[in-house]
């Protein structure tokens, strides 16, 4: 898969991605953690967690070039929202220096770009982010320029060959669409679905 990372600063996106979740999730922290989130199945406290362990990985990947294979999320904190603050905060400060010169990293014995992992990192912080504030019954759109560049990697990388058992199959979104509700249903969320009353 071919990103045109020399024409993409990963490490920037994946910071704009990162702060736009900080501020995304806030409102997660006053509501039950058993809300529903647009992830069927997964409720708010589900989501928060699956989260951390792939920041957690992320970190990992920046800091030693390598991931093992976690396990799908971390033991349980006792405050997710918190635990999401943190891996966020800590990745944003070992990502930068990991994604200069275009570094391989490996993971699960396949070595990647850091332009392609902080690509997926971005895409996932991002929209993870957007699922905690619509649990929380406050949903946000991602900034407009943040989604279309999102939506151009996403394009490449979630593709039918990779969406299997990661995202639910795209939902169709009528042809005036702005980037954060195409981003969105190319990752199988209904941009249009209403989260339940708080």
């Amino acid at each position: 898969m071919r990103l045109r990372e020399a024409r993409v600063d990963t490490a920037a996106l994946l910071e704009e991605a990162i702060a736009f979740a900080l501020d995304a999730v806030g409102p997660a922290s006053t509501v039950s953690r058993h809300r529903p989130t647009p992830c069927p199945g997964w409720d708010l406290e589900a989501l928060l967690r699956h989260a951390a362990g792939s920041l957690d990985a992320l970190t990992e990947a920046a800091t030693t070039g390598a991931v093992r294979l976690l396990p799908d999320a971390p033991p349980p904190a006792d405050d997710p929202v918190a635990a999401f603050r943190d891996g966020a905060v800590r990745l944003a400060g070992v990502w930068t220096a990991a994604d200069r010169g275009g570094r391989t990293i490996t993971i699960g014995g396949c070595p990647l770009r850091a332009g392609v992992v902080a690509a997926t990192g971005a895409i996932e912080i991002a929209v993870h982010g957007w699922d905690a504030a619509w649990a929380a019954g406050r949903p946000r759109p991602i900034p407009p320029g943040l989604a279309t560049r999102l939506l151009r990697l996403a394009a490449g990388l979630v593709t039918a060959d990779t969406r299997a058992g990661l995202f639910a199959p795209p939902v169709p979104v009528p042809p005036g669409a702005g980037p954060h509700e195409r981003l969105l249903a190319h990752l199988g969320r209904d941009p249009d679905l209403r989260p339940p009353a708080a």
